[in-house]
């Protein structure tokens, strides 16, 4: 009778690196679920920020979509450097802004300021809420397509620099400036062109393509410390400076794109 011959090592060896690849294939680090983590939890704020809406607190309402926005791009850092990226993580990532920024500032200002003309100022709401969605979705498209040749930047005001312009004049009456508040037809109309510069073809900037001078992050690194102490002791005017900042940005990025077509060669 044929005598079996014990398995030599190699094929024991290569045997158990399968079984331990398996067992990784298995199993995640849980480290690597932080980024998701973070989406749910900007998710979560924006979810109670409806919550602080419908029983009209909206200074609260305010605050949690702020804090929403200042940790959107932190899930997406968090998952290149810890080389967990994913496809699910990508698209929750788009649904939690899509509420956060795109649904719960509509309502916030509807709520508190559009409600005069409930039949009017709604379709502003809805033409807001579409673009964002629209914008969202075209970053989804684009995600990956390079940018050769190009500077980092946004197609049209991103979600959450949106949110912040939709914003602005109830931050003024938070500041005892109602501005546009107590002329609610125009600030739906406001509110609907803040949507279509969210879908157009704007480019616009992005943090990613802001570059400091080593000889000058001293600077940068004192302007935090103003910065954090600003938030604490003066929220709602800090706000207001830097989204009037950012809203001159636009209006130059706007400018610049306008020039570009005109300057445009015809066919």
């Amino acid at each position: 009778l044929p005598v079996k011959r014990p398995p030599a090592r190699a094929t024991l060896f290569r045997k158990q690196n399968t079984a331990m690849q398996n067992e990784r294939k298995e199993t995640l680090p849980l480290l690597q679920l932080l980024p998701n983590f973070v989406t749910i939890i900007g998710l979560c704020a924006g979810l109670t920020a409806i919550r602080f809406i419908i029983v009209g607190r909206f200074e609260v309402a305010a605050t949690l979509i702020f804090f929403a926005a200042a940790i959107d791009g932190l899930d997406g850092l968090l998952a290149r450097k810890l080389n967990a990226t994913s496809a699910i993580g990508a698209e929750l990532d788009s649904l939690s802004d899509f509420l956060n920024f795109g649904v719960a500032p509509a309502l916030m200002v509807y709520q508190a300021a559009l409600t005069e003309s409930y039949t009017t100022n709604w379709m502003f709401v809805l033409m807001y809420v579409i673009c964002a969605c629209l914008r969202l979705a075209r970053f989804n498209v684009n995600r990956n397509k390079p940018t050769i040749g190009a500077k980092p930047h946004f197609i049209g005001v991103p979600a959450p620099g949106g949110a912040a312009l939709a914003m602005f004049p109830m931050i003024l009456s938070f500041e005892n400036m109602n501005w546009l508040t107590e002329y609610f037809y125009a600030y739906g109309i406001y509110l609907g062109f803040i949507g279509l510069l969210m879908a157009s073809s704007v480019p616009t900037l992005s943090s990613k393509s802001i570059r400091v001078p080593k000889d000058r992050a001293i600077f940068v690194l004192v302007g935090g410390a103003l910065f954090a102490g600003l938030a604490i002791t003066q929220f709602w005017k800090l706000v207001l400076i830097v989204t009037a900042a950012y809203m001159l940005v636009i209006a130059f990025n706007c400018l610049t794109y306008l020039a570009k077509l005109v300057r445009r060669p015809k066919p």
